[in-house]
């Protein structure tokens, strides 16, 4: 049998450092929770507060339940708080254990507390990796729950059922002996009263064997995770030249923050998409969900959200400063257009930058982004080209094309913020004017 309190005790000075802060632990009254509770205030753990959540799902059994609760708290000196879960409350196993931790997490919050302990154990990993093997898993789901996760800590996660029982039986302790246990509609009860048993006439050690496979997986997805970290930069043609199983890690990742749904074959179908479109250079886009693409070119791949082409058009007539979308566009006289001399900056702004010092013989322009038939004729050239061309030659990914500032002239672009300017506004002379796009809510830079 293993040591209970060694094994709880190791754990807290291994994992937990000592403050003020106090210790929750979630405290339901059954074998786990109170034997996990009775081992910290027996062997000194200070500043330790029960917290209850009180279902209320079986009626006068759930009052009685949280009344053996209060009256193990008393006779240790252990504060104790509970709660009762609101009536409107599904009764399903997902959605208690939603209620159970939002009301661990806000008791954290306004105990000030250092971290919430749960009782889970090894038996409870088994059954664990039981349920998402029969349901369909990765690696990842193989490692089971975790020992330390955000707030929550689990010390007793290495310790059996039986001989967390048996440490009860040794200390007297009367655990709460919830009859839903006993109902085997729910899953967890199927496969702790039905599966595990069958699954032990093949191997009495069944749980510490698979308990041994999920330590094994743990161990392969950390190696996993590193490999992640370093392929993880969006260049597409690094990307292709991984192995299936960090493609796939890189393409899940990705897929779990922007689409919550997802199976194996949406995994591959992106493989493919960015494979397929590794040479592009204006770019391709794959639907992720409905306001979500992902972008690939030869040079990189990104998700991009979705948003409304900004059909606005400005009429501008003057100097002076407008809006346009989240952008704010500035035309305004060089010091040197009021000179006769000959004046130009010592150094020009590239066309990457989102600043042109130009020529005027007037201002009567229209801003902008682009239409079907727009053209320009590119700084240095004698002939114009589409704009569709222009933006293709200067690699623009397609996905932005369309959010480009232009200042327009009829169908002639004159200058597309960032990515360049047209030949007619080139200082030849002097320059009359600058043009500036700045993002709204930041200093204009001189």
């Amino acid at each position: 049998m293993i040591n209970v309190v060694e094994n709880v005790m190791s754990f807290m000075k291994s994992r937990l450092l000592s403050d003020e802060r106090p210790i929750l632990v979630a405290f339901s009254g059954g074998f786990d929770s109170m034997c996990l509770l009775h081992v910290l205030v027996s062997n000194g753990q200070k500043n330790v507060i029960a917290i209850h959540l009180n279902h209320n799902w079986r009626g006068e059994e759930s009052w009685r339940e949280e009344e053996n609760c209060r009256k193990f708290c008393n006779n240790f000196g252990i504060k104790f708080y509970s709660e009762l879960l609101p009536d409107n409350t599904p009764k399903t196993e997902n959605e208690g254990r939603k209620a159970r931790y939002a009301f661990f997490e806000k008791c954290y919050e306004n105990f000030g507390a250092k971290a919430v302990l749960t009782a889970h154990n090894a038996d409870d990993n088994a059954e664990t990796l039981i349920y998402r093997l029969a349901k369909g898993t990765g690696l990842d789901g193989l490692c089971g729950i975790p020992e330390v996760r955000g707030i929550f800590f689990r010390p007793l996660l290495t310790v059996s059922r039986a001989d967390i029982e048996e440490y009860c039986r040794q200390n007297g302790l009367t655990p709460n002996n919830d009859s839903s246990n006993e109902d085997t509609k729910y899953k967890r009860n199927l496969i702790r009263k039905k599966v595990l048993p069958l699954l032990k006439e093949i191997n009495p050690d069944v749980v510490c064997a698979i308990n041994s496979l999920s330590d094994l997986a743990k161990k392969d997805f950390e190696y996993f995770e590193n490999c992640l970290k370093e392929n993880e930069t969006g260049e597409t043609q690094g990307f292709c030249g991984l192995p299936y199983s960090i493609q796939s890690r890189i393409i899940k990742k990705m897929l779990t923050e922007f689409a919550p749904e997802y199976d194996r074959k949406k995994i591959d179908d992106i493989i493919n998409f960015i494979k397929e479109n590794s040479s592009s250079k204006s770019g391709k886009t794959y639907s992720i969900t409905k306001g979500t693409d992902l972008f690939v070119n030869d040079k990189f791949f990104d998700v991009i959200k979705n948003s409304a082409k900004n059909l606005e058009e400005i009429k501008i007539t003057s100097e002076g400063s407008w809006g346009f979308g989240d952008k704010i566009f500035v035309i305004e006289k060089t010091a040197s257009a009021t000179e006769k001399s000959a004046v130009t900056p010592e150094k020009f702004p590239k066309d990457s930058e989102k600043i042109a010092y130009v020529e005027l013989d007037g201002i009567d322009f229209t801003l902008r982004t682009r239409r079907a038939g727009d053209v320009i004729q590119p700084f240095g050239m004698k002939g114009r080209q589409k704009l569709k061309k222009y933006f293709n030659e200067k690699k623009i990914p397609s996905y932005k094309k369309d959010e480009i500032p232009l200042i327009t002239k009829g169908w002639e672009v004159l200058w597309a913020a960032g990515v360049g300017m047209s030949e007619k506004i080139r200082v030849k002379n002097r320059a009359t004017h600058v043009l500036r796009l700045i993002k709204k809510n930041k200093e204009r830079t001189q």
